[in-house]
């Protein structure tokens, strides 16, 4: 599970850096640029939930120990 939480952040990461590279800073809110603003925004969400799940489940391992 560790392996593929990592994985999927990866792709995350490279879907962002992917639309950042497609933005027209000139028109952001018109054609192509538009829907790369959606996807910066929806996969730094995904980013935010899986480094939540990765915190949860380290602090679920920590109660488990004791």
């Amino acid at each position: 599970m560790k392996i593929f939480t990592y994985v999927l952040l990866f792709l995350a990461i490279a879907l962002i850096v992917f639309n950042i590279t497609m933005l027209d800073f000139n028109n952001l809110l018109e054609g192509d640029s538009f829907v790369a603003l959606i996807g910066i925004v929806a996969s730094f969400c995904a980013v935010l939930i899986l480094l939540i799940f990765r915190m949860s489940k380290s602090i679920e391992e920590k109660f488990k120990n004791q």
